[in-house]
């Protein structure tokens, strides 16, 4: 019998995207439930998160048109309330994310299903690429591999770092048995996607594109630095944390240089930030970034991070990094 998929989409004043990729996605649904190879009870599910536009109307004329769509309206709660809801709602055996104002390939959830039934994961995930608008690029044949958990979230370094994004990919639904995203914090990606892959244990993966995030360029000029920000370096201790009690060494060197490049990172932002609060929270960060180092020196992170260290000095210069970083190594760490 044919499994149940299930597509989550919050929506949140998008009413002039998410038309098309709402459209996109029931058309394929609908194909892949003509030819019997997923469930005819698989389901778009658009969760209206509280939106000020009209994408609660929109959602609703696609549920009036197509039964296989089901709208959930709530009070607006963020993405990761939205996303939560869509889990709590979700009936099928596997899961995929796709937000309102991105579009997938048309073989998006072919591929990704295809791959978990052939070799019995629990995860399949896929390229993407970043976008303004245009075309998928072309796909080739329809190549996979195999990954441990560690293989595909810690990948050698030679190889690309994989992003802890939710919507590249397909999960099957007990990943999500008592895990949700964070409501209330940014990076939730961050917080959660690690532990759904180390469930699984395994991931099936190919390196095709087959989904599109959409890079709104004016949204990129016009946002402002808060410290919400900061929230990605609580999801890594978070990672460093799991990775301590599991024994995990690999991930604990990947979370720890993620660490180390998050703060810093962060302290560039922090010192244009126009507040009062500036110097204090300047003065907490530049003690997590001397922790970061601390837990970096069993790693050898050094190459690592003059490597990767141009681009922030180039965009942020933060004179105290590497005159830090020997410090710390040569033992001369200095006290506050």
């Amino acid at each position: 019998m044919a499994d149940k998929l299930m597509v989550v989409i919050p929506c949140y004043n998008e009413e002039e995207v998410l038309p098309e990729t709402s459209r996109r996605l029931v058309e394929k649904m609908t194909a892949l439930t003509q030819k019997g190879l997923i469930s005819p009870e698989s389901r778009v599910l658009l969760v209206d998160d509280g939106t000020k536009d009209n994408c609660g109307a929109i959602c609703d004329a696609y549920a009036r048109q197509d039964e296989r769509v089901k709208v959930i309206h709530k009070e607006n709660g963020g993405l990761s309330s939205a996303r939560n809801a869509g889990i709590d709602a979700a009936t099928g055996e596997y899961l995929s994310f796709v937000d309102s104002d991105d579009w997938v390939h048309p073989d998006f959830l072919l591929r990704l299903y295809r791959m978990v039934q052939e070799t019995g994961c629990l995860m399949s995930a896929c390229g993407y690429f970043r976008t303004e608008g245009g075309d998928f690029p072309s796909v080739g044949s329809p190549e996979y591999r195999v990954l441990s958990a560690d293989d595909y979230y810690c990948p050698d370094e030679a190889e690309e770092d994989v992003p802890a994004i939710a919507w590249d990919k397909l999960y099957h639904k007990s990943l999500f048995d008592a895990l949700r995203y964070p409501v209330g914090k940014l990076h939730e990606d961050e917080f959660t996607t690690y532990l759904a892959v180390y469930r699984a244990g395994k991931v099936v993966v190919t390196r095709e594109a087959l989904y599109a995030y959409y890079q709104n360029p004016v949204g990129i000029m016009l946002s402002k630095w808060t410290p919400r920000k900061l929230h990605i370096l609580e999801a890594t201790e978070n990672q460093i944390a799991f990775a301590r009690e599991t024994g995990n060494l690999r991930l604990l060197k990947k979370a720890v240089r993620q660490y180390i490049y998050s703060t810093y990172e962060q302290i560039g932002f922090a010192k244009q930030w126009d507040d009062p609060g500036r110097g204090r929270l300047l003065k907490i960060l530049r003690r997590k970034l001397r922790e970061g180092l601390r837990q970096g020196k069993d790693f050898d992170l050094f190459p690592l991070c003059r490597e990767r260290s141009w681009m922030y000095e180039e965009a942020y210069p933060v004179k105290p990094f590497w005159w830090l970083y020997g410090k710390l190594h040569r033992g001369g760490e200095r006290q506050e």
